[in-house]
């Protein structure tokens, strides 16, 4: 039981962790569509991501 629950957390903090990380998160709603290279928020804006969108 406590190793289960000890997997979830580490299972949890890594989700959290790797989702801070996408172009377009938080306010901007995600990722809407490529630009050329550049990323499209869900908002309208373009990203500052220095990724690739088409190779994302």
């Amino acid at each position: 039981m406590n190793q289960c629950l000890i997997a979830l957390s580490f299972l949890l903090f890594t989700l959290t962790a790797t989702a801070a990380n996408t172009p377009c998160s938080g306010r901007k709603g995600g990722i809407s569509h490529c630009y050329g290279e550049k990323f499209l928020c869900r908002d309208g804006s373009m990203s500052q991501s220095k990724k690739n969108c088409q190779t994302y």
